[in-house]
């Protein structure tokens, strides 16, 4: 991107993902749509206002959390992602949106930071940067305060096959209610598919053996619908 007085700060690329983080990748696409100018640079969490990422700098103006920086960007530049849409579809955009980063997200959060081997491979790396001594601690204070927020979410309370459950669930909603349509609201882009995006891709990544991959791999609608997200919004990146 031109330089822009909008900045996003995301995490990074990686995990076969555009980025590491489906919140950050719903606020990039949001941004694509509005079409707002804008550069990106990475942080961590800790950096971050609220400690979460994704967050702006707009003009001197930082707003956190991906669902206000959405609110900020329509009021701001004068655009509605949700433009053509009426009041029950709006509502059911919403109702998508609790279901996918309320419930999916975290069921994706537990197979990736929880189980040993998709840790191993991904999240454990996050601690690369530290010295080589204080690694092992890191990564198991950062796979234990991970473990913590799932506990207190609910999710983390579960057994594995549980949690399997439950998001399968999520997944068989989310494919019938895409059915064959292009978009979830339709044959054109809106506000959810943002979302949709990003947490399904981080589900459906390659880089991760999970049984919710495996499951959502099952429903080639959304198959189909992540790459069609991926080739339109990050057309340079590889995505099998």
């Amino acid at each position: 991107m031109s330089s822009s007085s909008l900045t996003l700060y995301a995490s990074r690329p990686g995990f076969g993902l555009p980025d590491t983080s489906p919140f950050v990748i719903k606020t990039e696409v949001q941004l694509k749509m509005a079409g707002v100018d804008y550069d990106r640079a990475s942080t961590i969490p800790p950096q971050a206002p609220n400690g979460k990422l994704p967050f702006i700098n707009d003009h001197d103006e930082v707003v956190n959390d991906s669902t206000f920086i959405r609110t900020h960007i329509e009021r701001k530049y004068g655009v509605d992602l949700d433009e053509g849409l009426d009041a029950r579809q709006r509502a059911e955009s919403w109702a998508i949106e609790r279901l996918l980063e309320d419930h999916l997200y975290f069921t994706m959060v537990w197979f990736r930071w929880i189980d040993p081997e998709n840790f191993a491979k991904g999240p454990a790396h996050f601690a690369d940067s530290a010295p080589e001594a204080d690694r092992p601690k890191l990564r198991q204070d950062l796979q234990a305060r991970k473990a913590v927020e799932l506990h207190a979410q609910g999710l983390g309370r579960h057994t594995p096959a549980r949690i399997v459950e439950l998001g399968t669930h999520s997944i068989d909603a989310l494919s019938q209610l895409l059915g064959d349509k292009v978009c979830f609201m339709g044959e054109k882009p809106s506000g959810v598919d943002a979302t949709a995006f990003g947490v399904l891709a981080s589900v459906l990544t390659p880089f991760f053996d999970t049984p919710l991959r495996r499951a959502a791999e099952a429903r080639p609608n959304l198959v189909a619908y992540v790459a069609r997200m991926m080739q339109r919004y990050y057309p340079e990146h590889a995505w099998s």
